[in-house]
């Protein structure tokens, strides 16, 4: 079983940090100001973690 990656809607600040590091999993919700999941699994794994570590909010995370 894969791992996906979640953003905890509430702590995002919308940096938009994630998006710019990786636009192929993150995409920014103008609407909410928030950035959203675009593509849960099957990225790439170690664009994903330097979003999550770069995260100012540290809302973004792996989820089993």
């Amino acid at each position: 079983m894969s791992r996906k990656v979640v953003i905890d809607q509430e702590e995002c600040i919308g940096c938009e940090t994630c998006v710019e590091l990786c636009p192929e999993v993150f995409a920014f919700d103008e609407e909410a100001e928030k950035a959203r999941v675009i593509k849960e699994t099957g990225g790439p794994e170690d664009e994903i973690q330097e979003a999550i570590d770069s995260c100012p909010s540290e809302c973004i995370h792996w989820e089993e």
